[in-house]
């Protein structure tokens, strides 16, 4: 199960990490900028050059300390295609390195479409007779809010595959309760019943750990409920965002991890990414800068979730 398997890599480096690699422009050193434009000139494909350079260096520095990388489809979208091949490359240097990769699409749709979805980030496309990988991800985030149509063509693939999801259900947003928080007649809120249905869309693909190949999106930013999810959601693993630049830290994260020290990866882009530009350093040394700000997290996380224990 794709769970397990991130979590023995969670286990190894006793770091409950995630690096988003949402890169702009802005975050990448001039001297790769440079390059890539005189390459290429003002063109997309200096564009998606500079941001794969980038991403190699991040991933070389990382790659033995943080478990998992999580690209943002859309930093990639908005270079057309030749992001989109940037994107797809970044999926499998990672994997090459050892990483986990969960790319967050946030997809949602019913049926063919969603099977296509499906096939393009976790499973594989059949092209002329010959199944083919595409993007190749371990995970997906997935948008659960067109109910059971919209998840049991990933929980085939997932099956298929040895893949995983991560279903929206608290958001780290500040708005995010203007519908989430809202309570239905079951008596649950909307992030309850979502975290709910993870359960039962999992229950058949669980791993020894306890965790199930459907996990939920849950905010640092909100660790009351993070505490109660963990709480009535005991079989589904959690991706936590808004550590670090939203606000979450260390101390907001812990009550998403179970007795063990398991359950949930953290994830920190900004903080990470941009770390160079924060400690005034060279952009050389953008990627031991990242490196740097992974190790703080890394024991940050250490001190206040304890061992993870297999």
């Amino acid at each position: 199960m794709a769970f397990d398997r991130l979590i023995e890599k969670i286990i190894e480096k006793q770091n409950p990490t995630v690096a988003g690699l949402d890169p702009k422009l802005g975050y990448i050193p001039a001297h790769i900028l440079e390059k890539a434009e005189a390459e290429f000139g003002k063109t997309l494909d200096a564009a998606a050059a500079a941001l794969l350079e980038y991403n190699k260096g991040l991933i070389d520095a990382l790659c033995d300390v943080v478990p998992a990388v999580k690209p943002q489809a859309a930093y990639y979208e908005q270079y057309g295609w030749q992001g989109m091949r940037t994107l797809a490359e970044t999926v499998r240097y990672a994997k090459e390195k050892g990483m986990f990769v969960i790319l967050d699409g946030k997809r949602n749709d019913i049926g063919a479409t969603m099977e296509a979805y499906a096939a393009a980030h976790l499973g594989k496309t059949e092209v002329f007779g010959e199944a083919v990988e595409s993007f190749g991800a371990d995970a997906l985030t997935v948008n659960g809010y067109l109910g059971t149509d919209g998840i049991k063509p990933l929980l085939s693939a997932c099956a298929a595959g040895d893949k995983g999801i991560f279903v929206l259900a608290k958001t780290s947003n500040p708005s995010s309760g203007e519908l989430q928080d809202l309570r239905l007649e079951t008596g649950r809120t909307v992030y309850e019943e979502m975290a709910y249905r993870c359960e039962q869309w999992g229950e058949d693909q669980r791993g020894k750990w306890g965790y199930s190949a459907v996990g939920a999106v849950v905010g640092a930013t909100y660790p009351a409920q993070l505490r109660e999810l963990r709480e009535k959601a005991p079989h589904t693993f959690f991706l936590v965002p808004g550590y670090g630049a939203q606000g979450g830290g260390a101390a907001d994260v812990a009550p998403a991890f179970d007795g063990n020290g398991l359950g949930a990866v953290v994830n920190s882009s900004r903080a990470i990414l941009c770390a160079w530009q924060k400690e005034d350093a060279p952009g050389e040394e953008y990627a031991a800068a990242a490196r740097r700000e992974a190790l703080r997290m890394r024991d940050a996380l250490r001190d206040a979730v304890g061992e993870m224990r297999g």
